[in-house]
């Protein structure tokens, strides 16, 4: 989920200390277009968005342990249970600032003569190197657990939980891929580019739903992601207007509300640890519905949300967080699993039934016990973000989309597998390392 930009010597940067480069908003009611100051609302949306990453993940599963095994269900299971989902699913924003960062970073590095190749290189790098440290502490933990005499099933579960945050950088790396293509349409069509995005989606759906072949449905991991990251495209060229954000809002509410009640859609906008459908795999109009909505009250929101952040107190925290934020969505799993290993395996104390007072306080207590855990835990893994300069330079575009293969399909695979016991975790931190050797220039020997 982190966000680089070239710096003027070619190198690549963390935006979170710099911030995203745009100017501040004129009173004409436009978004900023890219320029040398700092848009802080996007940190606020990143920060909005891991925090409720963190309490889901720890929130909705329900742990019960019986004997040796233990069942992770899903407080959507419960009567009602889906009405939380609309309130957590927040992962359409953090594609739409994506979409704005990726614009800035292409922008920027073309503009300078920088390749598409070597664009690619860098932004490969920063996405892949960080999972492959995680993944090895994973494997290599789940294998001493299982020799020191752990249950099997139990270590599988947290391994599987660890893995499942992945499903983004894969997606992310066909996001970054299609980064230069879709600048240069949103160039020529303008608004057209996401609302042919999101017109396929409809038609995905159609034909997903009107033949029963669900397969056809994953075509929407392009369409519906790219459509929201092209919206970033539009914030980011101030092509998002006030009156078009309130359009936007209004008409994503609307779409998604009646897509979900009276289509063939499922009531779930996430599927964390749930054993029914969801809108999220594969994606579907509807959670594309709902990343046009959050957008349009995003920007609807963003003089004030800005003006906060700009403050000290705000900004300080910003500065200090914001720069560990891929760190902390990348190995949240982990302090999680411990907790709650310690809590059911080891004091025998069950998720308390859903939707009462009783869960509610699992939960606060349980934040309150995982947030110091993480927050060291991220300030050590955080080295891990840059990649080693012997990765540097360019690959060549045959390359660098070798490189994006490999590490979107170990991505998936680690993501499917999950980070635990077997050959398939190994297969796919084997292929994340072999991309990511490929972004390298070959002629550095």
């Amino acid at each position: 989920m982190t966000v680089t930009v070239e710096n003027e010597h070619g190198g690549v940067s963390s935006a979170y200390p710099s911030g995203t480069a745009v100017t501040t908003p004129p009173r004409s009611g436009r978004t900023p277009r890219p320029g040398a100051g700092r848009d802080r609302f996007l940190d606020v949306i990143r920060l909005f968005v891991m925090a409720l990453v963190v309490l889901q993940h720890w929130w909705l599963p329900v742990l019960v342990h019986e004997q040796d095994t233990l069942n992770a269900g899903s407080v959507l299971a419960v009567e009602g249970g889906f009405v939380l989902t609309w309130a957590v699913q927040v992962m359409p924003l953090i594609f739409f600032v994506g979409g704005a960062a990726n614009l800035i970073s292409w922008r920027s590095a073309s503009g300078r003569g920088v390749s598409a190749s070597t664009w690619y290189a860098r932004r490969l790098r920063r996405l892949a190197w960080p999972v492959v440290p995680l993944a090895a502490v994973w494997i290599v933990s789940s294998h001493l657990l299982v020799l020191a005499g752990a249950p099997v099933q139990p270590v599988l579960v947290g391994a599987e939980a660890a893995g499942m945050v992945l499903w983004f950088l894969a997606v992310y790396v066909l996001v970054v891929v299609a980064t230069p293509v879709l600048v240069g349409a949103q160039e020529r069509f303008g608004w057209w580019v996401p609302v042919a995005l999101l017109a396929a989606a409809a038609a995905v759906d159609l034909v997903r739903f009107g033949t029963g072949a669900d397969w056809v449905g994953y075509l929407n991991v392009a369409f519906v992601w790219l459509g929201v990251h092209q919206l970033g495209f539009r914030y980011a060229t101030g092509a998002i207007r006030l009156r078009y954000a309130v359009g936007m809002a209004v008409v994503g509410a609307g779409t998604a509300l009646a897509l979900a009640l009276v289509g063939p859609y499922s009531l779930n906008m996430t599927g964390v640890f749930a054993s029914e459908t969801s809108n999220v795999s594969p994606p579907t109009l509807v959670l594309a519905a709902m990343g046009v909505l959050q957008v349009g009250v995003a920007v609807l929101l963003r003089e004030r949300i800005s003006a906060w952040s700009e403050r000290p107190g705000p900004a300080r925290l910003l500065d200090r967080i914001c720069p560990q934020l891929m760190t902390v969505y990348l190995w949240h799993m982990l302090p999680l699993s411990l907790v709650a290993g310690v809590l059911v395996f080891g004091m025998g104390i069950d998720t308390p039934e859903p939707m009462t007072g009783l869960w509610l306080l699992w939960g606060a207590l349980g934040v309150a016990v995982v947030l110091p855990l993480i927050a060291p835990l991220a300030h050590w893994a955080v080295r891990f973000e840059n990649p080693p300069k012997a990765l540097g330079g360019s690959p060549g575009m045959v390359r660098a989309l070798a490189a994006a293969a490999l590490v979107g399909g170990g991505m998936l695979t680690l993501t499917v597998s999950g980070l635990g016991l077997g050959l398939a975790p190994l297969l796919g931190l084997l292929a994340v390392l072999a991309g990511v050797t490929l972004t390298r220039d070959p002629r550095n020997g």
